[in-house]
């Protein structure tokens, strides 16, 4: 860590230091027996992290936004309708790209600080039909937690594919997917998965794939067309070697070592530790007498926590006396009054993170109220 700041802001995040040398590692053949073997056991090993067994991984090369573009675009037709439950700027986002691929598009939406309870959320399911429920888990934009759980089974019960926009939650947050009867879940590869910014990532379940092949139109995404993409992820996962596009080699090698040292940790003792250190973040945050984003402690991820200035004190000031300190964290995604800076704490951080990070605003605070 010397020589440099530590980086603790929601994505990218800190990336051990595995991972980093299979990302610099010479690049080989994506056809190369080893490549091929990579690729094939990342596959396997998503599953194992989604908890998803039966469901179908995809990695693709891009961000969180292609996740998120590639279920929009494969499971929407034009004229169906698509609920986006909004708790910040991505579920906004859901909804404007939804509505790009024809999708009559309802939203429902949380004050700042607030979840869309799932009473609300099943009074409009109940007043139409709908094909697609989408959901950010966790909104990197607030810290806001959904309980994807509940919404699974909402999905069950009115029979409308559940979409999880797991962006800055995956492998961080508890997930069940199979188990939670959750359609498809997303993610990127620069928060908990711990992999440098590069991957799209998405397990979709079997009726996600049934509907995805039950289409009567064509997929208006050429490069997102799981039709395009679905042989190749069966090609590698039985160990031959295809083509459609040119993946991104040294980052699928570094995906693999990812989820292996995911995988080992064991998901329980994952989920047990993001919590621990969300815990004892906040738990700093009411020592300085400030107040987080979410309305309620039930509802505040433990990936990242969202916590407002105090009004005697100048955001862009405090932020870098705490990059001075040898701390990076990011400012509030969403403008206006109150402003808030945002804190991450998932994938390869450790306690001696936690803390640095506490020291650093603290020092911080001294300093701007000295």
């Amino acid at each position: 860590m010397k020589g440099r700041s530590l980086l603790m802001i929601p994505g990218p995040i800190e990336f051990e230091p595995e991972v980093l040398r299979a990302l610099g590692a010479p690049t080989t053949s994506h056809v190369a027996p080893n490549f091929i073997e990579t690729f094939g056991n990342s596959l396997e090993l998503m599953r194992t992290v989604w908890m998803a067994p039966t469901g179908q991984p995809f990695i693709i090369s891009g961000s969180g936004t292609l996740a998120m573009d590639l279920a929009g675009a494969n499971l929407i037709e034009p004229g169906d309708k698509a609920l986006v439950v909004s708790t910040g700027y991505f579920g906004e986002r859901y909804a404007n790209l939804l509505s790009r691929y024809g999708a009559q598009v309802t939203i429902v939406s949380a004050e700042m600080g607030h979840v869309v309870g799932i009473d609300e959320i099943e009074t409009v399911l109940k007043a139409d039909q709908y094909k697609l429920l989408t959901f950010t888990h966790v909104d990197t934009s607030t810290g806001v937690r959904m309980d994807p759980q509940a919404i699974g089974a909402l999905g069950k019960k009115y029979g409308v594919l559940t979409v999880l926009d797991g962006v800055c939650s995956v492998a961080g947050e508890e997930i069940r997917q199979e188990e939670w009867g959750l359609d498809v879940v997303l993610t990127a590869s620069q928060k908990a998965i711990g992999v440098p910014p590069g991957l799209a990532l998405l397990v979709a379940s079997q009726a996600a794939m049934k509907a995805f092949h039950s289409r009567s139109t064509p997929v208006s995404n050429y490069y997102g067309d799981w039709s395009n993409w679905l042989p190749i992820m069966e090609a590698y996962e039985a160990r031959k070697p295809s083509y459609f596009a040119t993946p991104p080699v040294n980052h699928v090698a570094a995906l693999e070592v990812s989820l292996e040292m995911i995988a080992a940790e064991g998901m329980e003792a994952r989920f047990a530790r993001h919590k621990e250190f969300a815990d004892t973040f906040r738990s700093a945050v009411k020592g300085w007498d400030m107040s987080i984003v979410p309305r309620e402690e039930s509802n505040s991820a433990n990936t990242l926590t969202a916590v407002y200035y105090p009004e005697d004190l100048d955001g862009n000031d405090f932020r870098m006396k705490v990059v001075k300190a040898g701390v990076i964290i990011a400012g509030g995604l969403l403008k206006g009054k109150p402003g808030y800076f945002r804190v991450g704490h998932m994938g390869a951080v450790n306690r001696n993170d936690i803390h640095a990070t506490i020291t650093a605003i603290d020092h911080a605070l001294k300093q701007c109220r000295s």
